[in-house]
């Protein structure tokens, strides 16, 4: 996820995409009741919901929120929410694989998403340097790839990823970009990626979670969706 070819195919159109979009949103347990079926004819087109956190938690409501996205008709995706202080980048790509995080080129599945974020108490990068966020990093990104052919999406804020990474640049060639700004227009983007994937532009979306916005059309969606 064994060459970088159908991901970096899928995401290297949206480049030349300049207005093009399509409305989406992530959700987590923390929205347990969803109306996909209104998100649906609101015109939203995908949804990632949360799988899982680490190597011990499973998401309550990521079985019942996929079911129905699938169900409304939507391109739906799982995410992991990285504890990069609890164990190996492998071992929670491998636990997010197992529980929910896989992809097949069915066209309506993404390939998943790894959540690098500010930790949720103590030192904001989990205690690890810049060197062993990379590491660790890629760790879990080659691992999903070894196993689906596709590499992950990443979803980070620039600062954070400035922060934790040293403002790494040595993952937009493989992993789409989705980028936390709540803001009118996305910023600077973390170094290594020239354009975004997804934008997350607001945690407050009209059928809950945050408010996600794909940089393309729903033809271009749908290619990542394939791994094409």
């Amino acid at each position: 996820m064994k060459t970088i070819t159908p991901i970096a195919a899928g995401i290297g159109i949206l480049s030349s995409i300049a207005s093009a979009s399509v409305q989406g949103f992530d959700i987590s347990h923390y929205q347990p009741t969803v109306n996909f079926q209104k998100a649906y004819s609101d015109g939203a087109r995908f949804v990632i919901i949360k799988a899982t956190e680490g190597t011990t938690y499973i998401d309550p409501s990521f079985s019942d929120h996929y079911t129905q996205a699938t169900q409304a008709g939507f391109i739906r995706g799982g995410y992991h929410f990285a504890q990069p202080a609890s164990s190996s980048g492998a071992a929670q790509a491998n636990y997010f694989l197992k529980h929910g995080g896989g992809w097949s080129s069915d066209g309506i599945t993404l390939p998943g998403m790894l959540d690098l974020e500010y930790a949720p108490s103590g030192d904001s990068c989990y205690g690890l340097s810049t060197s062993a966020m990379v590491s660790w990093i890629n760790d879990f990104i080659t691992t999903y790839h070894a196993a689906t052919t596709q590499y992950p999406l990443i979803y980070t804020s620039t600062s954070w990823w400035q922060l934790c990474t040293g403002n790494n640049g040595s993952f937009g060639s493989k992993s789409p970009l989705v980028v936390a700004r709540y803001a009118s227009s996305v910023g600077t983007l973390p170094n290594g990626w020239s354009y975004y994937t997804i934008w997350q532009n607001s945690d407050s979306a009209p059928w809950g979670g945050d408010s996600d916005v794909f940089n393309g059309d729903l033809s271009q969606l749908q290619k990542i969706a394939r791994g094409s």
